[in-house]
């Protein structure tokens, strides 16, 4: 594995970043991340900011998804959106995980109906010896984006995101969406120097796209690895997890809130915690108290109502929140949110009702 990346020259936040000048630092959802007592129970939900909002749906008609992503004015009103509706305790910035390829000048685009596709997949040496590198200066809308969002956003925090190496990569290997993520498997064992050298790019690549987001205003970032769950231990530690480790160091110096998710992962969580995080987010698979109890109750959580009993009624679903309510009180902090993302044709009243319960019940 080649040498760990260098920092940008910036080395610090900047003294009018949010979580310095007194905007962010003690808001419901930085606290809970840090371990603290918030003033009250902070939520959100992954993608909260896009399909099932009709607003949403408006202000991209017409417009391609990774287009909508790189128009710094677009992505921050859609960012804004949820938040301005939901009385959520945080944005979530819109963008993709295969901006950071896009911008490098890899070519991608999201397919209506399948997903990102590469015009070419990575599958050799030389495949990855010819992927062109990031560099700071194509990042810049990312920044104007970032930094029109939190103008807006005032006392409410932004959280930053990325994609985690091994999802980037797997996308990358499989040249498109995969059900069991064969390709960037098999590559591990078969070629493991390969493997290595396009989980570092992808590491570069996504931790640069991260700190982008952070120096610009974000007052917290989570690194998302999707398809981590079709991983075992032994793989994840071995092939992925110096990867993300690569990744978050493009961003730990900065001092923000770290947050680690993935989908399937609940056999993977301490190896997750472990590549240098402050809070892991957990999916609808695994109750609360079970999580917190395998991470050896040190580290806060983040999660997991389960999208699926968004439309269930009322009684039901209230019943659930309660629940995670209940078993993330174990842990050293809780921030509600999704044991993964909101379905496109959730009824966003009901989003709304979620937050106004979870706002009327005390923290503890």
């Amino acid at each position: 594995m080649t040498s760990s990346p260098a920092v940008s020259a910036a080395g610090a936040l900047a003294a009018d970043h949010p979580l310095l000048d007194g905007r962010t630092a003690d808001s419901p959802l930085i606290t809970a991340y840090r371990g603290g007592k918030p003033s009250r129970r902070p939520v959100w939900f992954m993608r909260q900011a896009g399909r099932s909002l009709p607003e949403y749906l408006k202000v991209r008609e017409g417009i391609a998804m990774l287009d909508s992503c790189l128009r710094p004015e677009l992505a921050s009103e859609i960012t804004l959106q949820p938040v301005r509706r939901h009385d959520v305790d945080a944005g979530i910035f819109f963008s993709d995980i295969v901006i950071p390829l896009k911008l490098a000048g890899v070519g991608v685009d999201i397919v209506p109906g399948v997903g990102p596709v590469l015009d070419k997949p990575v599958r050799t040496a030389a495949d990855v010896a010819a992927l062109p590198q990031l560099t700071w200066e194509a990042l810049e809308p990312i920044r104007e984006a970032v930094r029109l969002t939190v103008a807006e956003l005032g006392k409410t925090p932004l959280i930053g995101f990325a994609g985690a190496p091994f999802t980037l990569a797997a996308y990358m290997v499989e040249g498109k969406p995969s059900r069991d993520h064969l390709g960037p498997r098999t590559m591990m064992h078969a070629d493991p120097e390969t493997w290595s050298a396009l989980a570092n790019w992808a590491a570069d690549a996504s931790g640069m796209f991260l700190q982008a987001q952070l120096e610009a205003g974000a007052s917290a970032g989570q690194l998302f690895d999707s398809w981590a769950g079709s991983l075992g231990l032994a793989d994840y530690t071995r092939y992925v997890a110096p990867a993300s480790t690569r990744a978050l160091d493009h961003v730990r110096h900065l001092g923000a809130p770290l947050v680690h998710f993935g989908t399937g992962t609940s056999e993977l969580l301490v190896a997750m915690k472990d590549v240098g995080v402050d809070v892991v987010g957990v999916d609808y698979r695994l109750p609360l108290d079970e999580a917190n109890r395998r991470l050896g109750g040190t580290v806060p959580l983040q999660g997991n109502i389960d999208p699926a009993l968004l439309p269930a009624p009322w009684e039901i679903l209230e019943a659930h929140v309660r629940e995670v309510i209940a078993a993330g009180s174990s842990a050293p902090g809780h921030v509600l949110n999704l044991g993964h993302g909101v379905p496109p044709e959730t009824d966003p009243d009901v989003l709304t009702r979620v937050v106004e319960l979870i706002h009327s019940i005390s923290p503890e």
